[in-house]
């Protein structure tokens, strides 16, 4: 049994050595996703809720070039700049996931590495 890199034209760049998600025979795990488009390299916006937004696009299309999608996410860590924006971040959160409620772990953080990054969300699928 071999593990499997997941990657996808349509990601950002990693900021460093390590893939954006790797697959273990049906088991999917996506390393934190920041809140930047592939399509610019920057911040989508200075708020938490478009950061949100665009961190769960980016962890959808890490999934589906796995052959999964947030359907099927069965754990979250998010991990906040500002627990104070916790509830906008959680609205968004919802929407995006639907029906599907993965556990999750949120804390606050010191940092995040990117400038102007205010949430980065990372989780656990199958497929």
């Amino acid at each position: 049994m071999e593990h499997e890199f997941i990657r996808s034209s349509s990601l950002p760049k990693p900021l460093g050595p390590y893939s954006p998600g790797v697959a273990f025979e049906r088991l999917i795990l996506v390393s934190g996703q920041g809140g930047t488009s592939a399509d610019t390299g920057k911040v989508v916006g200075p708020d938490v809720a478009s950061q949100t937004e665009q961190c769960l696009k980016n962890i959808q299309t890490i999934l589906q070039a796995a052959g999964s999608d947030l359907q099927r996410v069965l754990r979250c860590g998010v991990f906040l700049m500002d627990m104070n924006e916790f509830g906008e971040m959680n609205r968004v959160y919802e929407r995006m996931f639907g029906e599907n409620r993965p556990a999750r772990t949120t804390v606050q953080v010191a940092g995040l590495p990117g400038t102007g990054l205010r949430v980065e969300i990372d989780c656990v699928a199958y497929r």
